[in-house]
């Protein structure tokens, strides 16, 4: 079954998840670097075909492949949308041997105790309900973690444990995403609070349920190596968070058992006016990097 060989790829299989889901509000920012400025499109529609466009780009080169690549989180319109005549869930599957996940977040709500919850999700049931139907193995959402508040960590780790609850309910693996801001004055306090609320949520699920964490890389290695042990957890995978790759994947060598899943840091430096050779060589090096730091691990 699909799903059984999508669960053994992910538990543990070399190579790193791909984030291309960037949604309305960070999608200028990621077209500008791509070369194309705010001037090209007139309307929201314009400017999702044109993502849509980069993405299948980058999901259909040659280096994309589950050989380093072992899974690939998409924005609700890239899963509803085709790549080479097909569902793109299907194809990342199918044709690439690449898991499925999905962003189901919708944004985030207002800073209150040093944090950023999730807005509420109305419609999450139905879009749960897609998802499942095309295909998806998994979800991701985020909140943000601004400054080490334990009233803050808290509410965003029982938010996170909470729709988790929701998601793994429509057979769905919840990869729970409680990021730290890099620019936090108090990360590594932050980091101590949330490691232990994330600890008292694993400690209340239902026996048999796993979770994956998408985790901002910590001020110390290994700091979250008890998450990567237990069990419950399925994976835990680092965001970039606005390093650059380098730093990303220096930071990410040093942390043993964790896989990056970046966005920014995968899609530096790809440009709309590259050739399809120059195109495929740098997405290749760019995927050859993160897939060796997510791999080789150095000594701490």
């Amino acid at each position: 079954m699909a799903n059984d060989k999508m669960l053994r790829q992910m538990a543990s299989k070399d190579g790193f998840i791909a984030a291309l889901d960037q949604s309305g509000g960070s999608t200028p920012g990621a077209l500008r670097l791509y070369g194309i400025p705010d001037s090209e499109y007139s309307s929201e529609e314009e400017m999702f075909r044109l993502m849509h466009e980069m993405r299948v780009r980058i999901i259909s080169a040659p280096a994309f492949t589950g050989d380093k690549v072992v899974g690939a989180i998409l924005f609700e319109r890239t899963m509803d949308g085709e790549a080479k005549g097909k569902p793109v869930p299907s194809f990342l599957w199918e044709d690439r041997g690449v898991v499925p996940f999905l962003k189901v977040d919708q944004g985030l709500a207002e800073e209150k105790d040093g944090v950023r919850l999730m807005k509420p999700m109305p419609g999450l049931d139905p879009l749960l309900a897609r998802a499942t139907k095309l295909g998806i193995f998994g979800t991701k959402m985020r909140s943000v973690i601004n400054t080490a508040s334990k009233e803050g960590v808290a509410a965003i780790a029982r938010q996170q444990f909470e729709i988790g609850d929701q998601i793994a309910s429509h057979g769905l693996m919840p990869i729970l995403e409680p990021e730290i801001s890099i620019k936090s004055p108090s990360k590594a306090e932050a980091e101590k609070l949330l490691l232990s609320e994330l600890t008292k949520g694993l400690d209340a699920l239902p026996a048999g349920r796993q979770v994956m964490f998408k985790l901002t890389l910590p001020e110390v290695p290994d700091f979250y190596a008890p998450l990567i042990e237990d069990k419950r957890v399925l994976r835990v995978v680092a965001l970039s968070g606005g390093y650059t790759r380098d730093d990303a994947c220096r930071r990410l060598a040093q942390n043993h058992g964790m896989i990056a899943s970046f966005s920014r840091a995968l899609t530096e430096g790809l440009k709309r006016s590259m050739s399809e050779a120059e195109f495929d060589r740098a997405l290749a090096e760019a995927i050859d990097e993160i897939y060796q730091a997510s791999k080789e691990k150095v000594a701490a």
